[in-house]
């Protein structure tokens, strides 16, 4: 029976067998239905939310929505603290990544969000504006106090994963070595005895990083037979510098990946737009393995997993994969 193991992003989420429903929901009121279930198709969830974030969101009516252009969508993360480095080379990974976001100083992201308070309408319809050259979040057209958390997810989620952090949330148990724990998860769901073939991996966001470096990088993991990635970061050479040793340019393909690896990206998904074709950064003996497939997400938020999951494109990607 064919199986599907989905892994998600950046930012606070749902309780795990929810976010596994909304994503479920999301492929059956696609433009071109798919259901699992209907598909004799199996799924698993490697859900690690929960290592870097308090409480579970249990109002989940904006990850439901056709549009998910919610505030609440984008600002599941809360109030994530700015990432104190460890080491020169942490400052430098950080910096790095937050230039292909924003070219603005704190400074001035402190008077953009004192500004919204003051008029929030008119400075939303100037970030409607923006120029569409500009770094990531400052083409999106939302207040900046919302882009501001979500950039401050996305680097301490990416950075403490990368760099394997000791650590636990704010009145949660013993802290715990963040890659190692998600690395393990990850190993336990998609080697468990339940899991048939063919399997296949779709992944979003941070989500994408962490297959990729399972499947490439941990000896535990087994085969699987294709991977999906959506709305994902690992054409940033940030994140392909710390998947070394392993990941090259020119043999990066991840040999555990017995069939084809399917990438979709929407150019203004702040977190793939920078770099979102991977063809050219992942081949596998020198050739192309990847497929980059473009897709146009609706409404303002486009990095949203279940926009994704409702493309035509990538309904049809999931069935070619899962010959369904």
């Amino acid at each position: 029976m064919p199986h599907v193991t989905f892994i998600h992003g950046i930012s606070n989420k749902p309780p795990v067998k929810e976010l596994e429903e909304i994503w479920l929901r999301a492929l059956a009121d696609a433009v071109e239905p798919l259901s699992l279930s209907d598909a004799g198709v199996t799924s698993s969830m490697v859900y690690w939310a929960d290592l870097l974030y308090e409480d579970p969101i249990e109002d989940t009516s904006s990850f439901e929505s056709a549009l998910e252009n919610t505030a609440a969508a984008v600002d599941g993360a809360g109030n994530v603290p700015p990432v104190e480095p460890a080491s020169a080379a942490e400052a430098e990974f950080i910096a790095g990544l937050r230039a292909k976001l924003t070219n603005r100083s704190d400074a001035e992201l402190d008077a953009l969000v004192a500004a919204e308070q003051a008029a929030p309408k008119r400075a939303v319809e100037a970030a409607a504006a923006a120029n569409p050259a500009a770094p990531a979040l400052e083409r999106i057209p939302i207040p900046w106090v919302l882009k501001r958390r979500f950039m401050d997810a996305f680097l301490r989620d990416v950075h403490h994963y990368l760099f394997d952090v000791n650590y636990a949330p704010p009145g949660k148990g013993p802290p715990v070595r963040i890659q190692q724990t998600i690395r393990k998860r990850f190993v336990d769901t998609v080697c468990s005895q339940d899991v048939s073939e063919p399997h296949v991996i779709v992944s979003h966001s941070m989500g994408t990083v962490i297959a990729y470096d399972c499947l490439k990088r941990v000896d535990a993991c087994k085969n699987v037979t294709g991977l999906l990635t959506i709305g994902s970061p690992l054409g940033l050479d940030e994140v392909q510098d710390k998947l070394q040793p392993g990941w090259s340019r020119a043999d990066g393909f991840p040999a555990r990946v017995t069939g084809k690896w399917i990438n979709l990206f929407d150019h203004f998904d702040p977190v793939c737009g920078f770099d979102p074709k991977l063809a050219n950064d992942y081949l596998g003996t020198g050739l192309p393995r990847v497929d980059d497939v473009e897709v146009k997400n609706t409404g303002w938020w486009r990095h949203s997993a279940t926009k994704y999951l409702r493309q035509p494109r990538f309904c049809r990607a999931l069935r070619q994969l899962l010959e369904v």
